[in-house]
């Protein structure tokens, strides 16, 4: 039987992450969503006290991150999500402002599975979202490794 995937959504501006919560809900993801509006508080989330990533083993995760974060930079979390034994498995869609052609290009060389620039008009954003929650009622997503 599968596991549950539960969606860890880093996000620092609370309206974004309440719309990218209600839109991912009405596309019909009923998904536990734990959000964090800074890095330093999803790495302890992440990686456990020590640093391991070892409280995530097992566990199926798709990780929304948002880039510009006010205490430490998005790349910085991909970067160690995807060195991470237990963690690089799990799906990253990074999901931000910035549409650098240079950093979307990083992203992906970091092994983020999916960049999305947030539309900066309301209406967009909103549809967006809900065509992302559509994508991840259909994924599947491994557990972090054993």
């Amino acid at each position: 039987m599968t596991q549950p995937v539960t969606i860890i959504m880093i996000e620092d501006d609370e309206g974004h992450a309440r719309l990218i919560e209600r839109n991912i809900r009405r596309s019909g993801v009923n998904n536990e969503i734990i959000s964090f509006a800074n890095g330093t508080d999803a790495v302890k989330h992440l990686f456990g006290a020590d640093g391991s990533g070892l409280p995530q083993k097992g566990n199926a995760l798709l990780i929304l991150l948002d880039l510009n974060l006010p205490d430490m930079s998005g790349i910085d979390i991909l970067k160690q999500i995807k060195e991470n034994k237990y963690l690089k498995a799990s799906p990253v869609v990074v999901l931000t402002t910035t549409d650098d052609s240079q950093e979307i290009k990083r992203c992906y060389e970091l092994g983020c599975n999916v960049y999305i620039t947030k539309p900066v008009n309301y209406e967009n954003f909103a549809n967006a979202i809900r065509q992302l929650g559509l994508f991840f009622s259909v994924i599947q997503v491994p557990p972090a490794a054993p």
